[in-house]
């Protein structure tokens, strides 16, 4: 590439380099946590869980999962000492289970986060034009706002993660506030008293756990996020297990207690009623009247930004899988290619960012005049393909589990028995089973009455890009022996 290329086509870009250690734990842990948004936790898919599950049990389901996700970190943390690669799930089993599964899996974690970044625009621009309208009395459609949104990711996306690590950390921070405060209101207003009502058994063990979990996972979506770091992060052998630790007890223990504290502010015997009834906006219901009308506004606003972080952390995740494949040229090779100044995955950026703008655009048309109104996003966009992402992410986790497995057995003497056998078993075991509770409760969960296709064709677009990776990976071993021989060399570990 010449001089004159690189300086007039900005960002310039050059081949195969992350920015070098710019990230250490506590970045790494607000990359991680914004992608979860404690906000939009609670405002939505805690309220969302009361409402469709019909149980007060759902504390229950975040620490049940933060176990099941805990003892997946141990495998997956001790990999990232290992294997050291912007593509963490396709690496990792490569590393344990061979090449051609591991192409396959670096499909599958494509579709998987690009499914779950591009489904979150559908809440952004609904919220964003509901507080544009509340605030100011000006009426935006939904999709006006998303491409605003898509805007700022896109600009951060090619810029210095370490910027986007700032903004997020300061958005987490304040959205920890805002949840520590309806927490403490609930506790103090508690109009049936304090109680551990919401985590007695008879509030989970009674059919609706599957569910629980189910919705739950939804929560700890990007908890594994750290490993796609680890080539910019100081210190990645330590920092990156150290960090996903960190993440997976936070999102546990404070999910679950926020949940609880909410329905004690409500009551338990009302939080499912008031859940149906308001739905996202229950928290703000909440706080109305408990707060000033200012404070309340704020919340609302950072419910908005709660959202916008979670777009930036899958929006950094996907684009990183793109870069990953193209430098092992398993996709084109131009993936590969990184900003001279910023160190970003400038092209992986810029090619989510416009897969990002195509879905926004096919659904801002398949929306004119439906009669869902205003809340057609929320209703197909949103749930159509974050709760399929939320299944190729469980896949993901179960996979990388035996490949832990089967990595570290092939030298049982380096690794003690717990990290080596106990903990992947476990842990592959409990994420099969919330595979299999998710595709149960999957027409549930997109509210699929009358389209029941949907709940075969989106859980097979997922299981489909993997059979694709399948194929390609079987491909390239044929036709491409060079290209099939430097991936399996590169992710020995």
């Amino acid at each position: 590439m010449t001089e004159h290329t690189a300086t007039s086509r900005p960002p310039a870009v050059q081949v195969s380099t992350l920015a070098k250690r710019t990230l250490g734990v506590p970045a790494l842990v607000f990359l991680i946590i914004a992608a979860s948004a404690p906000l939009t936790v609670l405002a939505g898919g805690a309220t969302t869980s009361f409402a469709i599950t019909g149980q007060t049990g759902v504390p229950v389901g975040y620490l049940l999962l933060g176990v099941i996700l805990g003892l997946f970190a141990v495998g997956f943390g001790r990999m990232s000492t290992y294997v050291h690669n912007a593509g963490a799930f396709y690496a990792y089993v490569a590393a344990g289970l061979g090449t051609r599964l591991g192409i396959g899996t670096s499909f599958l974690a494509l579709m998987t986060y690009n499914a779950m970044q591009i489904g979150i625009y559908g809440v952004f621009g609904f919220t964003a034009s509901s507080i544009i309208a509340d605030l100011f009395g000006v009426t935006l459609a939904w999709w006006v706002c998303a491409l605003a949104g898509w805007l700022l990711v896109a600009w951060l996306g090619v810029h210095r993660i370490d910027l986007s690590a700032k903004l997020l950390a300061i958005i987490v921070l304040l959205e920890f506030l805002v949840v520590i405060i309806v927490s403490l209101l609930s506790l103090t207003t508690s109009p049936e008293g304090v109680t551990a009502a919401p985590l007695l058994p008879q509030n989970w063990l009674n059919g609706s756990l599957g569910a629980l979990l189910a919705f739950g996972m939804a929560a700890f979506m990007g908890f594994e996020s750290g490993a796609i770091y680890s080539e910019e992060a100081k210190n990645p052998e330590r920092s990156v297990a150290r960090a996903t630790y960190i993440a997976v007890g936070i999102i546990a223990v404070f999910y679950a207690a926020s949940s609880w504290a909410l329905a004690i502010g409500l009551g338990p015997s009302q939080i499912v009623a008031q859940a149906q009834e308001w739905g996202p906006d229950l928290v703000f219901v909440f706080l109305d009247g408990k707060l000033s009308g200012l404070l309340v506004n704020l919340a609302a606003v950072l419910f908005l930004t709660s959202i916008m972080a979670a777009l930036v952390a899958f929006h950094n995740a996907a684009a990183r899988y793109f870069f990953s494949m193209g430098r092992a040229q398993v996709l084109p090779s131009a993936l590969g290619r990184t900003g001279r100044v910023s160190g970003a995955p400038v092209v992986g950026s810029l090619v989510q960012s416009a897969l990002g703008l195509v879905f926004i655009l096919v659904f801002a048309i398949a929306g004119a005049g439906s009669e869902l109104g205003p809340l057609f996003p929320v209703l197909t966009m949103f749930p159509w393909l974050t709760n399929a992402a939320g299944f190729g992410l469980v896949l993901l986790l179960c996979v990388t589990s035996v490949a832990a497995l089967q990595y570290f057995n092939r030298e049982p003497e380096r690794h003690p028995l717990f990290a080596r056998t106990i903990a992947p078993l476990l842990a592959a075991i409990g994420l099969a089973v919330i595979a299999v509770l998710i595709m149960f409760n999957f027409d549930v969960m997109i509210d699929a009455e009358g389209s029941t296709a949907l709940v075969v064709l989106l859980p097979g677009l997922i299981l489909g890009s993997a059979v694709v990776g399948l194929i390609w990976g079987e491909y390239l071993r044929v036709k491409r022996p060079e290209i099939y021989d430097a991936v399996r060399q590169a992710n020995i570990g």
